[in-house]
């Protein structure tokens, strides 16, 4: 590319100079001619001012050509360019000095003769190099004589001048193409060092390493291909790590509920049948579990997807009162609604919906009976955020890190059979909205510290080109909403997923779970 570069460069210079020479040389070659041809006919002019007046020796009029262009010659000195010369009695009789070789050769006598009837002109070769012949005819009366003044212009010195500047330029000109061509050479492999940078950067990018980058700089077209490939590169890391991590959460979490059906069934006897049953149910209840962990894992997974979200304007207090209308079949607790704001966020209503009831599952887990669990939103300049709150025992903060990631978990309560996913896809479901989540300390009615409040803060418009509500969504489990953008297709199953009377703390997360995760 560098050298296709150069070359149209260096070509387009030679055109433009070669182009440039031409026209200089064709108008300043035009202009001599007519310089010349103004010269020649101010000999004639002259010529002819002199015939009206009088001869200088006899004081009388002229009465011969031969008389009048003697005088003529005599008065008049010829540049370096011109021949003077005066035709009478069918020859050349008197021209001007030094150029004695070429009026007295024939030929000059050959090529004036046949001028003399209509003035004519004529181009001769001679040792000085072409040679104009311009011929002005003298008549005096019916036996006065005739004569003629012939101009020779000599049209190879007339031009030498333009020969030599012509020369000139084309020295010049090829020193400025060298030039010019340096100076491609040297500005397109600097324009083009971010191509080689590119290309060196992807020969060293393996199948396990998308770590490199590309050195952003300048602000031209060629940085802006840059940072898009960084930014494609950056995609494939995060899809590629993603993948990875799916592979080894799963691979890690799944082995412990093989082992253990590998286990039984190693050690089951077909001839008990109440061993058999007992193997039974232990089993279905470890599928279960596994079958919940991969949904959890594909669930987190599919976060990093750009077809993860939904975004449309959704009502906050709307949102918040049919999640909350959904929670308190979790459990029986003290469900209160926080003040909520009624302006517009733009969201994926499912998704946010998914993330609360997680947190309200987590709440429940976390209570005892009868203990507050309240939900909220509010809006804050540009933000908007949305929580849940408990008067449990709260999140200790050495912990409050770790919670979110995947597999974190802090304290466990008794029969709580989850894997520590719940909040990491909170946390994922808040990223994928631009956003972010975190626990802070909780309050009671007094406002005083108790419990713990998790709270997801959104952008209130999400950016460009996240999300793409256009395309169908045939087969897809998420939830319809009113104009308000109320939630209104999941409160039956969430209604008779469980009675909201004495639950059994160590099935109703599970039977919930499997409700309302959605995807």
């Amino acid at each position: 590319m560098r050298t296709r570069l150069t070359v149209a460069t260096a070509l387009l210079v030679a055109l433009s100079l070669a182009s440039a020479g031409l026209l200089v040389y064709t108008f300043e070659d035009q202009r001599r001619a007519e310089e010349i041809t103004a010269e020649i006919d101010q000999e004639f002019a002259e010529l002819d001012g002199l015939r009206g007046g009088l001869d200088p020796e006899t004081r009388e009029p002229f009465v011969s050509p031969e008389q009048l262009l003697r005088t003529f010659l005599a008065r008049n000195v010829p540049d370096d360019t011109e021949l003077l010369a005066g035709w009478w009695d069918g020859s050349t009789r008197s021209f001007s000095f030094g150029n004695d070789e070429i009026v007295m050769d024939p030929s000059f006598d050959a090529a004036v003769g046949p001028l003399l009837a209509d003035n004519g002109t004529t181009v001769i070769e001679t040792p000085e190099g072409r040679l104009q012949l311009d011929v002005q005819t003298v008549r005096f009366g019916a036996d006065g004589g005739e004569g003629a003044l012939v101009v020779g212009t000599f049209l190879d010195r007339a031009r030498s001048g333009l020969l030599e500047t012509m020369r000139t330029y084309t020295l010049v000109a090829l020193v400025l193409l060298l030039l010019v061509t340096a100076v491609a050479a040297w500005l397109s492999g600097r324009l083009l060092a971010p191509l080689r940078t590119l290309r060196t950067a992807a020969e060293s990018i393996g199948e396990t390493d998308l770590s490199q980058r590309i050195p952003e700089r300048g602000n031209d077209d060629i940085t802006a291909l840059t940072r898009t490939v960084n930014g494609m590169l950056g995609r494939l890391e995060t899809a590629f790590v993603a993948q990875r991590q799916f592979l080894d959460d799963a691979g890690h979490e799944l082995r412990t509920p093989l082992t253990v059906l590998s286990g039984h069934l190693e050690l089951l006897d077909p001839e008990d049948p109440a061993e058999v049953r007992e193997t039974q149910e232990l089993l279905l209840d470890e599928i279960d579990r596994m079958s919940r962990l991969v949904r959890d894992l594909m669930l987190l997974a599919k976060s990093e997807r750009p077809d993860f979200l939904h975004p449309e304007p959704v009502r906050l207090h709307r949102l918040v009162s049919s999640t909350l209308a959904k929670a308190t079949a979790m459990g029986p607790r003290d469900w209160r609604l926080d003040a909520s704001s009624r302006e517009k966020v733009v969201l994926d209503q499912q998704r946010i919906a998914q993330a609360l009831l997680q947190l309200a599952d987590n709440a429940v887990k976390h209570t005892a009976p009868g203990q507050v669990v309240a939900l909220g939103a509010d809006t804050d300049g540009d933000r908007a955020r949305l929580w849940v709150r408990d008067t449990g025992r709260g999140v200790p903060a050495a912990d409050r890190g770790r919670i979110f990631e995947r597999f974190g978990r802090s304290v466990v309560p008794r029969g709580d059979e989850g894997f520590g996913l719940g909040l990491s896809i909170v946390g994922a479901i808040a990223a994928a909205h631009h956003g972010s989540a975190h626990v802070e300390d909780g309050t009671d009615d007094q406002g005083a510290p108790c419990g713990a409040r998790f709270v997801i803060t959104l952008p209130l418009v999400q950016p460009d080109g996240d999300g793409d509500d256009s395309r169908d969504h045939t087969g897809d489990t998420r939830t319809e909403a009113t104009s308000d953008g109320v939630d209104t297709t999941d409160r039956a199953p969430f209604a008779q997923a469980l009675p909201p009377t004495t639950p059994d703390p160590t099935q109703h997360s599970k039977e919930t779970e499997e409700t309302w995760r959605g995807s």
